[in-house]
């Protein structure tokens, strides 16, 4: 799980820690930069796979927008510096990249180094690990002729490779922004498999989820879709053409004649959970994710429900997730004295700087009641609330 995110130089972030836990929150006016905080991890995973074409970025949930504007540009020198991203794991990995860019037209983001751990580049890395076991020849015969490593010889091999090995959680990294036309439509697959930052590839992952072997994942899904009240099961007709997708989705409250309607005439909120639920769940989505605005088209008093649902479902399912909201809601589904749940105020300094400010579980005056954090976000207690209203 990641720890520790240092970010210098990417657009309204100047210089930035954060300290993560397995669900984090940010909260913050409009434009104070919670979102930039997501892009820079987004940024960093790109690096992390040597994919920093724009459309890759794009595919990945970062706004892209003119290389020189990707910078802090609260200064002109500014502009042509080189934009710094650092990631701790638990167990002290690290993985640091440099990224460069000559703001000419056409031009891309380059990698200027990074470090995983070491200050020896990863494929230098590969290659001493290698060498130490037999050189390169051994290892062309083990992938060409499928010859066998003995158990000894492949501890020795992993336990050396593991030092070296880049945070596997951040390779897959997305912000996702789930939408309606996609979810309702249930567009074909994006670029990023198995769900694309809108919710592409949903239909195709429910889909997979519902083989026999998979029954149990598409349980689960079921089981938390009963928060809503008027959910009774779904399923994926059997004599659907190759280019149909629909889900037949039952209405308790409907005659048993007419008791499925398919996703098109769903509600929205509806759709976001099945998105959530499916992606917390399975074990094909990324580990480590965000999620802008998790509050989307959702009832407040379901925001919170969700949210404890969420965290319930990342400690057992090993995900580790971010998600922005300006919903209070949000915030009454977090048990702050648990430290792997984490609230933030994302805010601007008077230089117009992003920073953040980690939000304690509050302990309530001598004879007065403890308040819910959403009542302290409304009253301006924790911050995170426009200047000029």
């Amino acid at each position: 799980m990641l720890k520790e995110v240092r970010i210098e130089n990417y657009k309204s972030i100047q210089k930035l820690k954060l300290e993560l836990g397995r669900v984090t929150v940010l909260i913050g006016e409009n434009g104070c930069g919670k979102s930039n905080i997501l892009e820079a991890i987004a940024l960093a995973s790109a690096a992390a796979n040597d994919k920093l074409d724009n459309e890759f970025l794009a595919a990945r949930g970062i706004r892209v927008t003119e290389p020189r504007f990707m910078r802090s540009a609260f200064e002109k020198e500014n502009l042509d510096k080189d934009i710094s991203i650092e990631l701790r794991q638990n167990n002290k990995k690290q993985f640091s990249c440099i990224l460069q860019n000559d703001n000419s037209p056409y031009s891309q983001w380059i990698s200027k180094n990074f470090l995983v751990n070491t200050e020896t580049s990863l494929k230098e890395a590969v290659m001493l690990v290698i060498q130490k076991h037999g050189g390169i020849d051994k290892f062309t015969s083990v992938l060409e002729e499928k010859t066998e490593l003995s158990e000894q010889e492949w501890l020795n091999f992993k336990k050396d490779a593991e030092s070296f090995i880049p945070i596997l959680d951040l390779n897959k990294f997305i912000i996702y922004s789930p939408e309606n036309l996609a979810l309702r439509t249930f567009e074909k697959e994006g670029q990023i498999q198995p769900l694309g930052i809108n919710g592409e590839g949903l239909f195709k992952l429910i889909s997979f989820l519902s083989f026999d072997k998979n029954q149990d994942k598409l349980n689960q899904i079921k089981k938390k879709l009963q928060l809503i009240d008027w959910f009774k099961d779904f399923e994926i007709p059997q004599n659907l053409a190759a280019m149909q997708t629909s889900l037949q989705i039952t209405d308790r409250y409907l005659d048993t004649d007419l008791s499925y309607f398919d996703q098109r005439s769903s509600n929205e909120g509806f759709l976001f959970l099945l998105f959530y639920f499916t992606l917390f769940i399975s074990d094909l989505t990324p580990n480590f994710f965000a999620i802008d605005n998790i509050d989307a088209s959702l009832n407040p008093r379901l925001c919170r429900r969700l949210i404890e649902e969420l965290v319930e479902l990342a400690k057992n399912n090993d995900k580790q997730v971010i998600l922005t909201t300006h919903n209070p809601a949000v915030l009454d589904g977090l048990d702050l004295d648990d430290d792997e749940q984490r609230l933030f105020v994302i805010s601007r300094n008077q230089l117009g700087y992003t920073k953040v400010r980690r939000i304690l579980n509050p302990e309530p005056l001598d004879g007065q009641e403890p308040v819910d954090l959403s009542e302290a976000f409304l009253r301006g207690y924790i911050g995170g609330l426009p200047k000029n209203f």
